[in-house]
Formats: C-alpha cells, sequence, structure tokens
C-alpha cells in the first residue's frame, strides 16, 4: 500500500517475550528467541536477567 510522500506501511507491533535485566543500572534487553541459554546473563553488566514482556516490532 502506498502512503503520502513515499512513507512506508508501519510495521505491526506485536507483544513479544523478553528477558531484561534486573540491575537498576543497566537498561539491557533481549528477544526470548534470541538466546542460547535457559537463563542468560545480561551481556551488558552480567547480572541476571528475568522474564517480561514488550511491545515491539515484528519480526519475520
Amino acid at each position: 500500500m502506498a502512503y503520502y510522500n513515499n512513507k512506508k506501511e508501519p510495521t505491526p507491533e506485536v507483544e513479544t517475550n523478553i528477558w531484561s535485566c534486573t540491575s537498576d543500572d543497566c537498561a539491557g534487553w533481549m528477544r526470548e528467541d534470541f538466546t542460547f541459554e535457559e537463563t542468560p546473563a545480561c551481556p551488558l553488566c552480567q547480572s541476571k536477567m528475568e522474564k517480561g514482556v514488550k511491545t515491539l516490532p515484528q519480526i519475520n
């Protein structure tokens, strides 16, 4: 579908399972589908991570 001024159709957003960092000083998070471990450590600060849900653009 074409939009005014050649803008593309917006990407649909869906609720996505994520892992988020538990450290107050870190804002790290990652999609659950992109982890290889059962309970990953934060790639930025190595703190524990907890499961959560975020509304993110859909990835095909």
